[in-house]
Parts: structure tokens; sequence; C-alpha cells
């Protein structure tokens, strides 16, 4: 275990633990920072559109692929909150960002509640945008009871993800996208998907689902923007955007009607929009 996290030859970010992050980091150290986290088996690549918004606009935008995921190690260990919130900490410090409007989609929403609660801002981050969040709670418990059964979740890994990952991703891309977007691009997502390893797929979705966070959204203690379409069949609004923006002070909500959950390629240019005007708001 090092002491502090390092940036090794090829210019990854080594963590704490000894795994190498790829990481991109467009803009001048003097811009302001916008850090980007992608969701559950997608990759920095996702968040491509937006980022070059952001460096047009003269800000540093930073993305990182998560262990298991895109170009990233795969140590077959630590996709759970904690870890993933240490390595999120890791890099910022390795690439000494600060003042950052971060950005999540989808499960990355974790990982940054993590990190603000479990390391406090410390400078680094000022303003926190949620994209489709998978917060606060998925699974179904004795007080969610609107959740969604834990059985449901399980059948989905055992059934459709280890049996036959790519013809789930074939079947299913175009719900998740939406109908304008093109085949190509389809083509796109499906690719970054492919990309992590089994076991971080696995493991992930398994936090990701069952992971309770609605005691620390009410002390975050920074603005925070939630985004999210209406018709969002992966993480209904009613369970997871509208009551991740009721939990937290002052959050303000912004539905985007008739959309899916892949914001980031159904809407990109509105979501780079109105991303920029939130950083542009601190």
């Amino acid at each position: 275990m090092r002491s502090a996290p390092t940036l090794d030859a090829t210019g990854d970010v080594v963590t704490r633990d000894g795994v190498a992050l790829f990481h991109r980091d467009w803009g001048g150290r003097d811009a302001a920072p916008v850090v980007f986290l992608a969701s559950w088996s997608l990759a920095s690549d996702s968040w491509a559109c937006q980022m070059m918004a952001c460096r047009d606009a003269g800000l540093r935008p930073v993305a990182y692929d998560r262990r298991g995921h895109g170009r990233s190690a795969d140590p077959g260990r630590g996709y759970d909150f904690d870890t993933l919130a240490d390595d999120l900490a890791d890099v910022l410090e390795a690439l000494d960002v600060r003042g950052a409007t971060l950005v999540t989609f989808s499960a990355g929403a974790g990982e940054a509640v993590r990190y603000l609660t479990r390391h406090g801002p410390r400078g680094r981050v000022s303003r926190l945008a949620l994209v489709a969040p998978t917060t606060p709670l998925m699974a179904r418990t004795g007080d969610n009871p609107d959740g969604i059964d834990t059985a449901v979740f399980d059948a989905f890994v055992r059934g459709e993800m280890l049996r036959d990952w790519p013809r789930w991703l074939e079947d299913n891309a175009r719900a998740f996208a939406g109908p304008e977007v093109s085949e190509p691009m389809l083509a796109w997502v499906k690719g970054m998907a492919l990309r992590p390893s089994l076991p971080a797929l696995a493991e992930f979705h398994r936090a990701l689902t069952r992971t309770d966070f609605r005691a620390e959204l009410p002390r975050l203690g920074l603005p925070v923007l939630v985004v999210q379409g209406d018709r969002d069949g992966t993480c209904p609004l009613d369970l997871t955007g509208r009551r991740t923006a009721a939990l937290v002070p002052g959050a303000r909500l912004l539905v985007y009607e008739g959309a899916p959950h892949g914001l980031f390629v159904s809407h990109a240019e509105r979501l780079g929009a109105d991303l920029l005007a939130f950083a542009a708001a601190g």
C-alpha cells in the first residue's frame, strides 16, 4: 500500500493500493476543472461530447476509467463504494484537482456521494451534478417498499449478463439511448460496455443496486443538480432522481421530458449546455 497516489510512466494514476487508472485531462491546470464519472459498464469515452463542450468553454475536463473498466487495470477486487470512492480521492489528489464541478452518470452517483461523505470535499469538489442517478436506493427493503426486488437484479446477473452479455446489450441498447440515436452511436456505446471484466460488472452491479445512500445525501453540504429523463426505464425517476433531489437540501431537479436513461447520447448537446451552466454558477 502506497502512502500517496502517483502517476506512472504512461501517465496513469496509480492508486494507493496499486491499481493503474487510465484518465483524460484535456485542459490547462489553471482552468476550472470539471470531473466526469461514467456509469457501471461504461468508460470515460462516454463523456466525450460533454468534455469537448467544457474544453471549448475554457474549462479543464477530467475523466477516468474506474478499476475493471475501459483501459484501467482489473485487479479483481475493490468494486465496493468505499474502494471506488478512495479511487476518486486518489485521482483528484494525483492530478491536483481543486474546486471541481463533479459530474456523474447513473452508478457514478454512488461513488461521488460516498467520496463526499467518506473524504469530504477538502477543497477539491465544489459542486455536484448527478445525471440519471442510481441513488438513493434501488433495492426493495422493508422501509423502501417501492424499490426493485433484489431477485430481479440477481436474475439479470446470473441469467442474462453472465450467460450472454453481448446479446443483452444488443437487445436493450435502443431503449437505453432512445429512438433518435444512430446505429453507429449505439455500436460505440455497446463496444464500451463490452470492455469491463465480468467480475467487475457483477460485483459493482451488486453494490450499486443494494447500497443505501439515504443517510448520506442530506450531509453533502454543497450545491447539487440532478438531471434525469421522465422515461428512464433503467433508473425510474420517481425511485431515484426525484428522491435524491428531495434528500439533498437545496438540490435542483431538472427533468427532461420524454428522455431515456442514456442522456449523454440521447440529449448530448442539451446536457452539455446544462452542465456548463451549472459549473459556471459556482
